[in-house]
């Protein structure tokens, strides 16, 4: 690679033994490089091996094999060196309560070796960045859940790390708040070059965010790229049809359609009616990538014409990364 990496991993493994002698493998061999002042966000099902990557890589959790280097520092050999170079925020709001915005700030970079008067300096700086400085001598018992989002942001940045982890960072906030820490990521990267490594639920947060994406799905690494290289890649157009009937053999006869990009079948089983052909007691949601939603709606359902096959909803649609994920994995991102 011609670009310097912040973030590499190569050939990444984490296992867990269980009760019994069975193993359970959240990372299987994974490969990552994300390029010094890269915005990058992992995406992925809960289970898919984003949490343990992100530990990993924080020096938090040991690999069972493979390497990874955050900052030029290998994260199990030089863990102190990785830690002095990142900032991290987590998905949970870690937070004295009891303390106001500027000593929580205060204390982090007193914990990092920073002086009296780099610390101060910092805490006006940020503080005005998140916009934060009205309210810095507030408990932080009183903030809003956006505000201690934007103080948890404030205080990742506190040591001017040169890679900075985030951690569902807007979870839990409404449309404003979560438009206002886009923002300040955006901004960072234009000013400051840091690198990111952001791990979302939120399809439109890596889409507006993310220069490049990686969708990760049983501990590996399935696709990444561009949100626009990836959605072109799905096609012009997703028809989406809901319906009851054989989806298997429909399926069949779209994928044998040269224009088809691909399907992603979503069939609700109801294994209650015992008494109906499997074919019948199919209830489908399918998403069809076509290069001319105009063109070939037509042929779609000219398809759908035979026995037993019901279409109950129509609609046709541009490609999101909500449909490139559920092309690769199956599946929506959930939050449990």
């Amino acid at each position: 690679m011609t670009a310097k990496c912040d973030i590499e991993a190569h050939k990444l493994t984490k296992s867990y033994p269980l009760a019994g002698g069975e193993t359970v493998h959240a990372l299987r061999g994974l490969d990552l490089f994300i390029e010094q002042g890269e915005i990058y966000a992992l995406l992925g099902p809960n289970g898919a091996g984003k949490t343990t990557t992100f530990a990993i890589l924080t020096t938090l959790l040991a690999p069972t094999s493979g390497s990874a280097r955050v900052a030029g520092h290998d994260v199990v050999r030089h863990p102190a060196q990785v830690r002095r170079a990142i900032g991290v925020t987590f998905q949970e709001v870690i937070l004295d309560q009891e303390l106001t915005g500027r000593q929580i700030l205060d204390f982090h970079g007193h914990l990092y070796g920073q002086s009296g008067p780099e610390r101060r300096a910092r805490i006006e700086e940020l503080a005005s960045l998140v916009e934060l400085t009205a309210v810095l001598d507030r408990k932080a018992a009183s903030y809003s859940g956006g505000m201690k989002r934007r103080l948890e942001l404030a205080r990742g940045l506190m040591t001017r790390p040169k890679v900075l982890f985030l951690d569902e960072p807007t979870q839990g906030l409404d449309p404003q708040n979560r438009a206002g820490i886009w923002r300040y990521i955006q901004r960072l990267r234009g000013e400051t070059g840091l690198t990111l490594l952001l791990t979302t639920h939120y399809m439109e947060e890596a889409d507006a965010l993310a220069g490049r994406v990686g969708i990760i799905d049983d501990g590996q690494l399935v696709v990444e790229g561009a949100p626009a290289e990836l959605k072109r890649a799905m096609g012009a157009d997703v028809i989406t049809l809901c319906g009851r009937g054989d989806a298997p053999s429909y399926l069949d006869l779209l994928k044998a359609e040269a224009y088809v990009t691909h399907t992603v079948d979503h069939t609700l089983r109801h294994a209650e009616d015992h008494h109906k052909q499997a074919g019948e007691r199919d209830e489908w949601r399918l998403q069809i990538g076509v290069d001319s939603g105009d063109r070939r709606l037509a042929r779609i359902l000219a398809l759908a014409a035979q026995p037993g096959l019901h279409i109950s909803e129509v609609s046709v649609s541009r490609p999101s990364l909500a449909d490139v994920f559920l092309a690769y994995t199956g599946r929506a991102l959930r939050d449990s």
